[in-house]
């Protein structure tokens, strides 16, 4: 059975297979989560809130999901492209979907260096 995020807050729950979420925005002290279907929901949580839930939700050798800066976090799978100086990221399954969001560029360096130096010691 698939991996499921949950969030809850007084007025609601969102339950969504964890292989499913493209990214997660801060908005304030709110947070949008993307899901690769299209749908947005709009948490009631801040990013540091979910980033440590979700550490607690997936296993510790599942790490599909990254922090870049302080307003974003990422599905690695769905990255399919890195300008850290225009300051873009492409988040997309590269057949239905396409999302574009901007980071600082520091923080993209270090994400692509990240996944450079992952790569290559892949076997």
């Amino acid at each position: 059975m698939e991996k499921r995020l949950v969030f809850t807050s007084s007025a609601e729950i969102v339950r969504v297979p964890a292989d499913s979420v493209v990214y997660i925005a801060a908005e304030g002290n709110y947070s949008s989560l993307r899901l690769a279907n299209g749908d947005v929901h709009l948490l009631s949580l801040q990013l540091g809130q979910i980033e440590r839930r979700i550490s607690q939700m997936l296993e510790k050798d599942n790490h599909c999901f990254i922090r870049i800066g302080k307003s974003l976090i990422v599905n690695r799978n769905f990255i399919s492209y890195i300008h850290p100086q225009r300051q873009k990221l492409l988040l997309s399954d590269c057949f239905s979907f396409c999302h574009e969001v901007t980071a600082s560029k520091e923080a993209l360096k270090a994400l692509k260096d990240f996944l450079e130096k992952e790569e290559s010691h892949e076997p």
